[in-house]
């Protein structure tokens, strides 16, 4: 069983082009012309262990919340593609990552309804380099969760330092989705009484 999800985005504020599969080693070929979102859709490959490819040409003389929101929801409705069916999945995960004195928990869904509740430290630092603006993490999440249709759940209880208070939430995210989507051998349906999700 393969499980790959393709997606192209075409708009006039963005180009966006994702793959990723979800069986794969964490190999990650991401350029958005945003520097830390990069590094950001890096961490989910490479700890998600999802084989991950993003390339996205957008508007970034305006600023970068095109880009960024329009990579999210074609990243979304990729990975939503390469479950399938969802026959097999774990569905359920939780994950808790540190990095340095920030700490994220996300806990994932593979419902098929989305919802997003997400907390983290108030009053950090509004920009990460010269183009990412924090409020965006909430906004990735929320387009990833639509397109998705995933019920997510995470929570920066706390932290200092933005780079970290961000970063911590993709790593955590990554590895939550990665044991949610992994294949359950005792699980010979789809894991839910309804029969879909």
């Amino acid at each position: 069983m393969t499980r790959v999800g393709r997606v192209e985005r075409t708009t006039k504020e963005t180009s966006v082009s994702v793959e990723i599969n979800l069986d794969g080693t964490g190999t990650t070929d991401v350029s958005t012309g945003v520097g830390f979102y990069d590094h950001m859709l890096d961490q989910l490959g490479r700890h998600g262990l999802f084989d991950l490819t993003v390339k996205t040409d957008g508007d970034l003389h305006i600023d970068s919340h095109h880009t960024i929101e329009d990579t999210a929801l074609a990243l979304g409705a990729a990975f939503r593609q390469a479950l399938g069916d969802k026959r097999g999945i774990v569905r359920f995960a939780n994950s808790s990552v540190p990095l340095d004195e920030s700490l994220a928990n996300v806990t994932v869904d593979l419902s098929g309804r989305p919802y997003l509740v997400h907390s983290e430290p108030e009053n950090m630092a509004q920009m990460i380099g010269a183009d990412y603006d924090t409020t965006m993490t909430r906004h990735i999440l929320e387009s990833f969760v639509a397109q998705a249709q995933v019920a997510l759940h995470v929570h920066v209880p706390y932290g200092r330092n933005a780079h970290h208070i961000v970063e911590c939430q993709f790593k955590a995210l990554a590895r939550a989705l990665r044991y949610a989507s992994e294949i359950d051998p005792r699980q010979t349906g789809i894991p839910s009484t309804k029969g879909a999700l």
